[in-house]
């Protein structure tokens, strides 16, 4: 049984509207096999990786796989038992904590925009188009970096593969290397972790002057050269670490 079958609506509207959330949820950050996971897991309630692989049409390896990914982002929860059951986070509350801290962030960015409007200060913020630029560039900010480097970012997994050559000569130039990401995230040795749940972007501090912000899903960045505004965002990281 899949969705199809599961769902008493026409299938072509239907398959209309799931490729429209998949697609919704990839801009949330998760894969293809992630948000049809997902989906499945919604549609379940609570089920094995067997029943998530019939219904949303993937391997059963990669249903696997993608429910423990979905479980390290806190999209999931595991129940444990013989096959190994899981639980979707409920929509409303995924809803809530992906709005909740981007309106706060964009609040906090308002803020400062009025600050240095105030002080006469052009505000220099790029905007960056296209997943290969986005990393591109996301290479660039590290091989710029002289001193510190902070990292946010729910999956490193991705950056170590993307810039990986990047980040492994910035740890043998003795940058200090602070990342922040989510739970059971293998991080690369020479460099200081904290893990947290609930992070959504990917952020870049270089030496408190560079910020680089991209979408979950790298298909766009912004970038700022602009002392202040990369130091605020600087701050409002390390806030997070501390837990405060």
């Amino acid at each position: 049984m899949d969705f199809l079958q599961l769902m008493e609506l026409d299938p072509d509207i239907l398959m209309r509207e799931y490729r429209s959330v998949v697609e919704i949820l990839g801009k949330c950050g998760l894969g293809e096999y992630q948000a049809r996971a997902y989906l499945s897991l919604v549609a379940h309630g609570e089920a094995s990786a067997d029943e998530v692989a019939e219904v949303s049409r993937i391997p059963r390896t990669s249903a696997y796989k993608a429910l423990h990914a979905l479980c390290e982002t806190g999209w999931a929860k595991s129940l444990g038992g013989r096959p190994e059951l899981f639980v979707p986070t409920p929509p409303e509350d995924m809803a809530a904590r992906i709005v909740g801290p981007i309106s706060e962030a964009f609040g906090k960015m308002a803020q400062v925009k009025g600050i240095l409007s105030a002080r006469g200060t052009p505000q220099m913020v790029f905007t960056i188009v296209g997943r290969q630029r986005v990393l591109r560039k996301l290479g660039e900010v590290v091989d710029g970096t002289t001193q510190t480097l902070v990292i946010s970012t729910p999956q490193f997994s991705l950056l170590r593969t993307a810039i990986r050559k990047q980040l492994k000569n910035a740890v043998r130039r003795g940058i200090t290397i602070t990342v922040l990401t989510g739970p059971h995230q293998r991080v690369m040795e020479g460099v200081v972790v904290h893990k947290r749940t609930g992070l959504i972007a990917t952020d870049l501090i270089s030496d408190g002057k560079v910020a680089l912000i991209a979408a979950p899903d790298m298909e766009a960045c912004g970038y700022t050269d602009n002392p202040e505004l990369a130091r605020h965002l600087e701050d409002f990281l390390k806030i997070i670490i501390s837990g405060n």
